[in-house]
């Protein structure tokens, strides 16, 4: 029981933390108030994102799982074109420079709940590049969704084995939260600690690591759909 929780939130933590790790729009202006303002800023400023990018994974979430009978009837396809979607997502992140963004930026004065809530806004504004990108690592990872529509459209809510189905899907959008929250913990408290000695340049770097390890991702992707 605790070995398939631990699975279930694994695939979830999978998702949203690849799905987090680009530095895009939001990830840019997330740093600048890291460096401007300091770790707490750029924390809760990634949890405003986190969050948002959370909500957009329901919605995500939803269609996969209205489309699951589909999914899984043409999975070969759907897993190649999802493989292929990522590594050009990959290899866009890999040749994108942030750094003349990250110049431009300056983050004004505000109060923490504001940092929060511009991001939270800001990203959730960005849902139409940002759901099918969620969609396509879900797809990816090949998440199991233990509850798709035709179980909804007939479930019997008073039996346990359906309680567990929904705790399942509940799971998966928890390990997701935590992926995604992880990464935005992992890259403020990075950019804090060497704040001091902290260049735009060095996001150039880590822009070049996302897009190597993306594209890595979608490329095994391919490999296994492949040899299959």
């Amino acid at each position: 029981m605790l070995v398939e929780i631990i699975k279930i939130l694994f695939g979830g933590f999978c998702v949203g933390l690849a799905s987090s790790v680009t530095v895009g729009p939001v990830a840019v202006l997330c740093i600048q108030r890291t460096l401007s303002k300091g770790h707490l800023s750029g924390l809760m400023s990634g949890l405003g994102i986190a969050c948002a990018d959370t909500l957009m994974a329901i919605l995500a979430f939803s269609v996969y799982a209205l489309l699951k009978s589909y999914i899984d009837q043409y999975s070969t396809i759907i897993q190649f074109c999802g493989g292929v979607f990522v590594v050009i997502v990959g290899i866009l992140i890999f040749f994108k420079n942030p750094v003349p963004q990250i110049r431009k930026n300056r983050a004004g004065e505000s109060a923490l709940w504001q940092d929060f809530a511009s991001m939270f806004g800001f990203t959730l504004a960005n849902f139409v590049v940002i759901i099918p990108y969620i969609l396509a690592f879900f797809t990816m990872f090949n998440i199991d969704l233990a509850l798709d529509a035709s179980q909804v459209a007939t479930a019997d809510m008073d039996t346990l084995p359906q309680v567990g189905r929904w705790m399942t899907n509940v799971l998966v959008l928890a390990g997701f939260l935590l992926g995604a929250t992880s990464w935005w913990l992992a890259l403020t408290a990075t950019i804090n600690i060497f704040r001091k000695g902290f260049r735009p340049r060095h996001m150039l770097t880590i822009n070049r690591i996302a897009g190597v390890v993306i594209s890595a991702l979608g490329i095994i992707t391919l490999i296994s759909v492949i040899i299959e």
